[in-house]
């Protein structure tokens, strides 16, 4: 009876001692589940500290626009034959009437054209007669028709025509000009065909 006793009480110093180290483990936090790590996340979530702002700048739209004068400028063409809308030339009205004179020209942006030597170029010296455009011979340039002229009559009507130099000829002062021209057609007749069959009228009539 007296070793019973004696193992009793050993066996409750053991439970007794093991209850102190287990509450000693949980108390230090070995034996708990710790939230901690998870308060920082969740106040990142609520405070996302300072925020970073980029400006996207918009590239500059390229222009492809193409100039209207270039469907009249031909590619890599002689200078001296440029149409005047592909060339911007130095003029001056000190020239003599009729007489050859040159000046000095540049071609415009896009234009490319050349020498007689086929090399590139962007200045150039253009030969041309001093006169201003309503002075050319009425190959050099087309006119706009009247279609209020009605009526045969003697002295023939006249009426204002808007002019326009052709492209290939150059000359002075502005390219486009009024002009004043006999009306030469009359009821879908040439005028002198309108005035012989009214000469043929009047001498059945008789």
């Amino acid at each position: 009876m007296a070793a019973a006793g004696v193992l009793l009480r050993a066996l409750r110093r053991l439970c007794r001692v093991l209850l102190f180290l287990s509450q000693f483990y949980i108390l230090s936090g070995g034996g708990s589940f710790s939230v901690e790590p998870s308060q920082p996340l969740a106040q990142s979530d609520k405070d996302p500290g300072p925020t970073r702002t980029f400006t996207v700048v918009p590239r500059a739209a390229e222009s492809t626009d193409i100039p209207p004068y270039m469907m009249k400028c031909p590619s890599n063409g002689l200078c001296s034959r440029l149409p005047a809308d592909c060339i911007e030339c130095k003029t001056n009205f000190s020239c003599v009437y009729g007489k050859p004179v040159t000046f000095d020209c540049t071609v415009k942006p896009s234009v490319t054209c050349v020498d007689q030597d086929f090399k590139s170029r962007k200045s150039f010296v253009l030969n041309m007669t001093c006169r201003f455009c309503w002075q050319l011979p009425e190959t050099d340039y087309e006119c706009s028709s009247s279609t209020s002229c009605m009526a045969v009559s003697c002295p023939r009507q006249r009426y204002t025509a808007n002019c326009t130099v052709r492209d290939h000829v150059h000359c002075l002062g502005n390219r486009t000009f009024p002009k004043m021209l006999y009306c030469n057609w009359t009821g879908g007749y040439k005028w002198s065909t309108a005035l012989a069959l009214r000469g043929n009228g009047r001498t059945q009539k008789k």
